[in-house]
Protein backbone atom coordinates (compact mmCIF):
# COMPACT_ATOMS: atom_id res chain seq x y z
CA UNK A 1 0.00 0.00 0.00
CA UNK A 2 3.05 2.44 0.48
CA UNK A 3 4.25 2.02 -2.93
CA UNK A 4 0.42 3.20 -3.99
CA UNK A 5 0.25 6.26 -2.18
CA UNK A 6 4.43 6.96 -2.66
CA UNK A 7 2.50 6.65 -6.86
CA UNK A 8 -0.77 8.95 -5.90
CA UNK A 9 1.77 11.67 -4.43
CA UNK A 10 3.55 12.05 -7.59
CA UNK A 11 0.25 12.51 -8.62
CA UNK A 12 1.76 14.48 -12.25
CA UNK A 13 5.20 13.96 -11.74
CA UNK A 14 6.48 12.59 -15.12
CA UNK A 15 10.36 13.58 -14.13
CA UNK A 16 12.38 11.58 -12.40
CA UNK A 17 12.54 7.53 -12.00
CA UNK A 18 10.24 4.58 -10.73
CA UNK A 19 11.42 1.55 -9.12
CA UNK A 20 9.79 -1.80 -10.66
CA UNK A 21 8.22 -2.28 -7.55
CA UNK A 22 6.66 1.03 -7.00
CA UNK A 23 5.12 0.48 -10.45
CA UNK A 24 3.68 -2.88 -10.30
CA UNK A 25 2.30 -2.56 -6.56
CA UNK A 26 0.63 0.44 -8.01
CA UNK A 27 -0.54 -1.08 -10.86
CA UNK A 28 -1.57 -3.86 -9.03
CA UNK A 29 -3.44 -2.00 -6.23
CA UNK A 30 -5.42 0.58 -8.40
CA UNK A 31 -6.57 -3.30 -10.59
CA UNK A 32 -7.74 -5.07 -7.07
CA UNK A 33 -9.50 -1.38 -6.62
CA UNK A 34 -11.25 -1.50 -9.84
CA UNK A 35 -12.02 -5.17 -9.73
CA UNK A 36 -13.50 -4.92 -6.11
CA UNK A 37 -15.59 -1.95 -7.20
CA UNK A 38 -16.90 -3.43 -10.10
CA UNK A 39 -17.37 -7.07 -8.60
CA UNK A 40 -19.24 -5.10 -6.13
CA UNK A 41 -21.66 -2.99 -7.94
CA UNK A 42 -22.21 -6.76 -10.02
CA UNK A 43 -22.92 -8.48 -6.78
CA UNK A 44 -25.54 -5.80 -5.28
CA UNK A 45 -27.33 -5.23 -8.55
CA UNK A 46 -26.53 -8.38 -10.45
CA UNK A 47 -28.15 -8.41 -13.90
CA UNK A 48 -29.36 -4.46 -13.24
CA UNK A 49 -25.87 -3.47 -13.34
CA UNK A 50 -24.54 -1.40 -16.36
CA UNK A 51 -21.36 -3.62 -16.51
CA UNK A 52 -23.80 -6.88 -17.08
CA UNK A 53 -26.15 -5.31 -19.28
CA UNK A 54 -25.71 -1.96 -21.55
CA UNK A 55 -29.53 -0.81 -21.33
CA UNK A 56 -29.44 -1.00 -17.31
CA UNK A 57 -29.09 2.95 -16.08
CA UNK A 58 -26.09 3.87 -14.00
CA UNK A 59 -25.75 2.45 -10.71
CA UNK A 60 -23.92 4.95 -7.77
CA UNK A 61 -21.12 2.03 -7.55
CA UNK A 62 -20.91 2.42 -11.68
CA UNK A 63 -19.80 6.49 -11.00
CA UNK A 64 -17.77 5.88 -7.80
CA UNK A 65 -16.05 3.23 -10.42
CA UNK A 66 -15.73 6.10 -13.12
CA UNK A 67 -14.36 8.83 -10.57
CA UNK A 68 -12.54 6.38 -9.51
CA UNK A 69 -10.74 5.83 -12.77
CA UNK A 70 -10.52 9.63 -13.88
CA UNK A 71 -8.78 10.01 -10.69
CA UNK A 72 -6.19 7.67 -11.22
CA UNK A 73 -5.45 8.09 -15.81
CA UNK A 74 -2.81 11.38 -14.42
CA UNK A 75 -0.64 8.97 -11.80
CA UNK A 76 -1.02 5.81 -13.98
CA UNK A 77 0.55 7.86 -16.61
CA UNK A 78 3.14 9.77 -14.56
CA UNK A 79 3.91 6.14 -12.83
CA UNK A 80 4.34 4.29 -16.20
CA UNK A 81 6.71 7.35 -17.64
CA UNK A 82 8.80 7.23 -14.43
CA UNK A 83 9.27 3.72 -15.10
CA UNK A 84 9.73 3.61 -18.71
CA UNK A 85 12.80 6.50 -17.80
CA UNK A 86 13.95 4.01 -14.80
CA UNK A 87 15.00 2.01 -17.85
CA UNK A 88 16.70 4.99 -19.79
CA UNK A 89 13.36 5.25 -22.42
CA UNK A 90 11.70 8.44 -22.96
CA UNK A 91 8.17 8.78 -21.72
CA UNK A 92 7.26 9.35 -25.50
CA UNK A 93 7.61 5.56 -25.43
CA UNK A 94 4.15 5.31 -23.96
CA UNK A 95 2.64 6.32 -27.23
CA UNK A 96 3.56 2.37 -28.53
CA UNK A 97 1.14 0.72 -25.98
CA UNK A 98 -1.69 1.98 -28.64
CA UNK A 99 -0.32 -0.37 -31.01
CA UNK A 100 -2.95 -3.13 -30.16
CA UNK A 101 -0.98 -6.50 -28.77
CA UNK A 102 2.31 -5.69 -30.18
CA UNK A 103 2.18 -2.62 -28.32
CA UNK A 104 0.82 -4.26 -25.26
CA UNK A 105 3.61 -6.60 -25.31
CA UNK A 106 6.24 -4.14 -25.96
CA UNK A 107 5.10 -1.92 -23.16
CA UNK A 108 5.38 -5.41 -20.71
CA UNK A 109 8.43 -5.96 -21.59
CA UNK A 110 9.84 -2.62 -20.97
CA UNK A 111 8.71 -1.94 -17.66
CA UNK A 112 9.64 -5.44 -16.44
CA UNK A 113 13.05 -4.89 -17.05
CA UNK A 114 16.02 -4.25 -14.91
CA UNK A 115 16.76 -0.60 -13.94
CA UNK A 116 19.58 1.25 -15.19
CA UNK A 117 22.27 1.97 -12.57
CA UNK A 118 22.38 5.87 -13.93
CA UNK A 119 20.92 7.65 -16.76
CA UNK A 120 20.05 10.83 -17.72
CA UNK A 121 16.43 10.82 -15.38
CA UNK A 122 18.49 10.30 -12.53
CA UNK A 123 20.36 7.86 -10.61
CA UNK A 124 18.68 4.46 -9.67
CA UNK A 125 16.33 5.03 -6.70
CA UNK A 126 16.62 1.53 -5.47
CA UNK A 127 19.92 2.08 -4.67
CA UNK A 128 18.52 5.31 -2.99
CA UNK A 129 15.77 3.49 -0.77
Amino acid sequence: MKWYLKALKKYAVFRGRARRKEYWMYILINFLVFMGLGGLDALIFGENSPLVTEDAPPTILFYIMLLYYLGTILPTLAVTVRRLHDSGRSGWWFLISFIPLIGAIVMLVFTVMESDSENRFGSNPKQAA
